[in-house]
């Protein structure tokens, strides 16, 4: 294979030869980037948008999965992602930019797409979308995977919400925006959380505090959503107690730093109310009941507590660079777990209240615990679906059970996910399931 080599910022990035692929690394502005196009390349590019790294990662993903980018590879498609020129972080700014300069650097050293397909997964999910709205013309389809497609102010104000109830229902003294000291306000919420777990009478509060967010009594991937309420509700805690809890601490006041200030807010916000439209609503209900706790009571703390104001500037900042606004001039597929607690299902609700074609939108769910806990053979029936309606004009008259016999086809290899549980991989059976999340539980300003 014929080898040669681009000068970019004073970078030399020479593909590699390997297997009839070609294989590009190097750097656009400060933003590595990762190429890979099989030699019997079909004329679609696959542009990938990850999401927020708690710190480098050792390479750029081009797939949510591993095993889908060797899937995609050997079907001819062209896969790309830039790891953007800050990749730790809330750096979905940075995403806008830099996937387009990649896009430019594609048509211009490989050769123009026929095709592009902008996807991403978590933070990526909503990076995927919101630059095919800014450029239309460029793209062809967009594939978004437990995405925040509900936008980042509502992201932001979902974490507020569980921070707030938290500090008020187990009364520590944390600091809501702007913290002092970060990593210590996150520590002291940690500590708390963590004593009220070992509590099962205590526990339920919780639940509600993490009601407003949609966070689920369910976590391990690998089993069902627990019978009992005092199951649901420790695994609730679980997904406070590992996850939420950042929104306390240095994540936050990283997007406090790119936002120039705090973006969110709960001034006005009638938790009963939120509660109401909260998916997690029986679940409270019920664990208060079983424990003797005066939910009423709680409640009225969380109505009587002061309340957060945003700063004008950086709630702009976050409709300006991560809210996808539902422009879809090409064809939108979404694919959300059923059970996150980090991005809910409730999204893809807040996605399609916004889409002014919805003839253009597909949206499924799968029917497992997990923030994108979403394998391979999903990941390319989902694939595949899109590309069907961007190559034909029309949508396959694929239900989910069709579906899930297409990913079963695919092989066992392929029918994997991360456990959260041991931190390697599980076996998983397909699980496609019709979209049937709710409203999200609060209101959405944009």
């Amino acid at each position: 294979m014929r080898r040669f080599a681009v000068v970019l910022m004073g970078l030399v990035v020479a593909p590699a030869a390997a297997s009839g692929v070609r294989r590009y690394e190097g750097e656009i502005d400060g933003a590595r980037y990762r190429v890979v196009v099989p030699d019997r390349w079909n004329g679609t590019l696959v542009l990938w948008s990850h999401g927020a790294f708690a710190s480098p990662p050792a390479g750029i993903p081009l797939t949510n999965r591993p095993e889908t980018e060797e899937y995609l590879l050997s079907q001819g498609y062209a896969l790309g992602a830039s790891l953007f020129r800050t990749p730790v972080g809330w750096s979905a700014e940075d995403g806008l930019r830099d996937q387009v300069a990649l896009l430019d650097w594609f048509a211009r050293e490989v050769g123009p797409p026929r095709r592009t397909i902008s996807a991403g997964g978590s933070i990526g999910g909503a990076t995927s979308l919101v630059p095919a709205e800014h450029n239309p013309g460029r793209f062809d389809g967009a594939l978004s995977l437990c995405g925040a497609t509900a936008g980042g102010a509502a992201y932001r104000n979902s974490r507020l919400d569980v921070v707030f109830a938290l500090s008020v229902l187990l009364g520590v003294d944390v600091d809501l925006v702007e913290a002092a000291d970060p990593a210590a306000n996150e520590a002291r919420l940690v500590e708390a959380v963590t004593a009220v777990s070992a509590d099962p009478a205590a526990r339920p509060r919780l639940a509600l505090a993490a009601a407003p967010a949609d966070v689920p009594g369910w976590f391990d991937p690998t089993a069902p959503r627990p019978a009992s309420v005092a199951g649901q509700v420790e695994w609730a805690g679980v997904w406070l107690r590992y996850f939420r809890v950042w929104a306390a601490g240095p994540a936050r006041a990283d997007l406090e730093r790119w936002a120039g200030g705090n973006p969110g807010w709960n001034v006005g916000v009638d938790y009963r109310r939120v509660l109401a439209r909260s998916g997690e609503r029986a679940l409270v209900s019920a664990a208060y009941a079983a424990a003797g706790l005066d939910l009423e009571a709680d409640l009225d703390r969380l109505a009587a507590a002061p309340r957060v104001a945003p700063e004008p500037r950086a709630v702009a900042y976050l409709a300006r660079t991560s809210l996808p606004v539902g422009r879809t001039p090409w064809p939108v597929l979404t694919v959300h777990n059923a059970g996150d607690g980090l991005l809910p299902a409730s999204n893809g609700t807040a996605y399609a209240d916004r889409v002014r074609q919805s003839e253009r939108l597909r949206q499924y769910e799968v029917d497992r615990a997990g923030h994108c806990a979403i394998s391979a053979a999903e990941e390319v029936v989902a694939f595949r679906t899109l590309l069907d309606r961007a190559r034909t004009g029309r949508w396959p008259a694929a239900d989910v059970t069709a579906m899930n016999a297409a990913a079963r086809a695919l092989g066992s290899a392929l029918q994997v996910i991360r456990n959260p549980m041991t931190g390697g991989d599980a076996a998983v059976s397909p699980a496609f399931a019709p979209f049937e999340a709710g409203r999200y539980p609060r209101h959405l300003p944009f």
